[in-house]
């Protein structure tokens, strides 16, 4: 949630950043249950006040006087009113959460203007984009592609989106989450194994409640919640923990299966691998000091970066516009390769910075020693990467003539082969 200072203080900011975000927030509402719970709880604490005064006066009296059974009416009128007006304030209270929580983090002043993911800017490009050849087609018009991935079964099984990894797919799974996890720990960053479910107080902390509740699979008698990444559990590893500033940075990462409803998708979109319902990621985390939370960024997305160069996928970086941004980040890239057989950019990492936005939802605060005083850290994640889009591009990027895919050479080592081949 965003700093209720600025909210109070800045309001025309609040609404400017809401306006760049093309969100549909409704400031005013915001504005005026924060008004109308701010009067009902100066209004409640005058009436214990009176409440407080009124019971020292009545230690002063005779018991059983008329002074003193007039303070006995006096106070029963006001154990009424209070008793009603705290009432009151427990439902304004829920309706100023529920409000509070729906206006979005508000982007960084360099986020670009924009509506949606045409406005979006390029801000990096690497790698050559392989000629077109008659042989490169789409990875679900690979005749042998129930080899390595069976959609069908799948589906008989759960339901679409739901695919089944076989042989070589599998191992090719395997191999991508381990080289991610092997290079993350090469980069000093920690590696744990997350809970695939999360509580509704771990989703709200980190933004998926209440803007996502659509997209996240749920269950009934626990109301729990399948992560839609690692992010989430990740984040909330640290919730209600007062850090020491020596802490500071904290990198982790973790690779879960990631389940995400995908509500209204259609079309080219959901082919083959394009959009599924539970997929493998490694998800990166920080947890930094204000002050280097951008330079945080920054690495982070060339962390990101440099996977890809690895796998000699040719990627660009995308900075998003402020109408194509999450709703609970301040700045982010979004990293897409080439697919040659569908002549088309597939996202596989996003990196995001939230500044204080999850920390206060979830309460992660480190003391500073100038001052003396707890302050909320700055969050940051990145995928670090997503596997079924990877997996498409070096399916369709490694195509041969004679129908076999080339590996990228750092995965030969994990899949004991450099190419998968037709059978």
């Amino acid at each position: 949630m965003i700093d209720l200072r600025t909210l109070r203080e800045s309001p025309e900011a609040v609404r400017s950043g809401i306006l760049k975000k093309r969100n549909d927030c409704d400031l005013d509402a915001v504005l005026k249950a924060d008004g109308e719970r701010r009067k009902l709880i100066v209004e409640v604490e005058n009436l214990r006040a009176e409440q407080k005064a009124a019971n020292s006066d009545m230690a002063q009296m005779q018991k059983g006087s008329q002074e003193f059974l007039e303070k006995v009416g006096l106070m029963k009128a006001l154990s009424a009113r209070i008793k009603e007006s705290d009432g009151l304030l427990k439902e304004l209270d829920a309706a100023w959460s529920d409000l509070y929580l729906s206006v979005p983090n508000l982007p960084h002043e360099s986020v670009p203007e924009g509506k949606s993911e045409a406005d979006n800017v390029v801000f990096k490009s690497w790698g050559e984009i392989p000629e077109s050849k008659p042989y490169y087609i789409p990875h679900y018009d690979f005749d042998w592609l129930e080899q390595i991935l069976d959609f069908k079964r799948g589906t008989k099984v759960t339901g679409a989106g739901f695919p089944f990894f076989v042989g070589d797919g599998a191992r090719l799974v395997r191999s991508l989450v381990s080289f991610f996890l092997d290079q993350a720990n090469e980069a000093g960053i920690q590696e744990m194994a997350v809970p695939f479910f999360v509580n509704a107080e771990s989703a709200t902390a980190t933004g998926q409640l209440p803007d996502k509740e659509g997209q996240m699979y749920q269950t009934v008698e626990d109301s729990l919640y399948a992560i839609p990444t690692a992010e989430v559990p990740l984040t909330n590893f640290l919730r209600d923990e007062i850090l020491d500033e020596s802490d500071l940075p904290i990198y982790r990462c973790g690779h879960s299966a990631c389940f995400r409803r995908e509500a209204g998708s259609y079309g080219k979109d959901v082919r083959g691998l394009n959009r599924v319902h539970q997929f493998d990621k490694v998800e990166i985390l920080k947890w930094v000091k204000p002050k280097s939370s951008y330079d945080e960024l920054e690495s982070l997305r060339d962390y990101a970066e440099s996977l890809l160069q690895k796998l000699e996928l040719p990627y660009r970086a995308l900075l998003m516009c402020g109408g194509d941004m999450g709703f609970s980040q301040t700045k982010q890239y979004d990293l897409e390769v080439w697919a040659v057989g569908q002549q088309r950019w597939l996202e596989v990492s996003s990196c995001s910075n939230f500044e204080s936005f999850q920390s206060r939802r979830a309460r992660i605060r480190y003391r500073d020693p100038e001052t003396g005083k707890n302050e909320f850290v700055h969050t940051l994640n990145g995928s670090g990467l997503a596997v079924p889009r990877v997996f498409v591009a070096i399916l369709e990027n490694g195509l041969q003539e004679d129908g076999s895919v080339k590996l990228p050479d750092v995965l030969v080592p994990y899949m004991g082969k450099d190419r998968i081949v037709k059978v």
